[in-house]
């Protein structure tokens, strides 16, 4: 017997653990003063109303778990005598890592007999979410979680995932680009394209002028790099921009009709890096 983990940086819900088992670890962030646990302080998450908070001017800050969490979250599956399979977004953006492994470590040699299984998907929010999706699917079919494990290793390079940012003034006031850099740039409707990649990193790796012409350019790179898109969900994610995300949905239904797309309200966490207005896409590739 195992138990699915995975964590609320990889866009599920509670309605999406409940359906395959996941346990959903909350990682926390910083608004106005408070400490926030998603899935943890409450079921149903107000994206509109946070994104609402950023565009007037709020800066949130993301922060890590302490070993003891990890502990406290961990503990009572060992204890029931269950193992874990846990599906983590990418290790390489955040530390919060670093404190876990104490705390398995600690719990492996308090619970000899268990087995602790971590897949870093190198991924997050939907990149991370197609492959819980098709684990899940697994798990319910009967899949160990050595096998569950084994394909997370062999496949999360092939779901491909870019997004443009709607508003570089976001960018500028978290750091990311100068002043002048982001004043002009929504002066001339510029947008930054965002790949998810095979380090485990959100990387820039162009801009793009408009709306129309960002979700083209979104395009561009499923038609060139999708491989099966009909056979895997497409997911959209949006960061409070679903008439956009519906537009680029229209986009990819023309192409691919027969094609499963779902569209997913981004984590708080990716909405505090990439800002409101934010939109990207997921699909299964030969890479990414």
């Amino acid at each position: 017997m195992y138990r699915l983990f995975c964590d609320s940086d990889c866009d599920i819900t509670p309605e999406i653990a409940e359906k395959y088992g996941y346990f959903i670890l909350p990682m926390p962030y910083e608004l106005e003063g408070k400490m926030v646990y998603p899935y943890r302080d409450f079921r149903e998450f107000d994206f509109h109303a946070f994104a609402e908070k950023l565009r007037a001017g709020a800066m949130p800050t993301t922060s890590a778990l302490n070993t003891a969490e990890y502990i406290g979250f961990f503990e009572p599956v060992f204890a029931s005598g269950e193992d874990i399979l846990y599906l983590h977004f990418s290790s390489q953006m955040s530390g919060t890592f670093n404190n876990m492994k104490p705390a398995v470590d600690e719990l492996l040699k308090k619970y000899p007999e268990r087995k602790f299984y971590a897949v870093d998907t190198l991924a997050i929010s939907i990149c991370a979410l197609n492959m819980l999706y098709e684990a899940g699917e697994m798990k319910l079919a009967g899949a160990t979680a050595e096998e569950i494990a084994a394909w997370c290793e062999s496949e999360k390079f092939h779901f491909a995932t870019y997004f443009y940012a709607d508003d570089l003034s976001f960018f500028r006031r978290s750091g990311r680009v100068n002043g002048i850099t982001a004043l002009m740039g929504n002066i001339l409707g510029l947008k930054p394209i965002i790949t998810m990649s095979k380090e485990g990193k959100l990387v820039s790796i162009g801009t793009e002028r408009g709306k129309n012409r960002s979700h083209r350019r979104l395009m561009n790179y499923m038609e060139t790099l999708g491989d099966k898109i009909e056979d895997h969900r497409v997911l959209i994610a949006h960061c409070d921009a679903p008439e956009a995300a519906e537009e680029l949905k229209a986009l990819i239904l023309e192409k691919y009709p027969n094609a499963n797309v779902i569209l997913v309200p981004t984590n708080p966490t990716v909405v505090c890096h990439a800002g409101p207005g934010t939109v990207g896409v997921c699909f299964h590739s030969v890479s990414r």
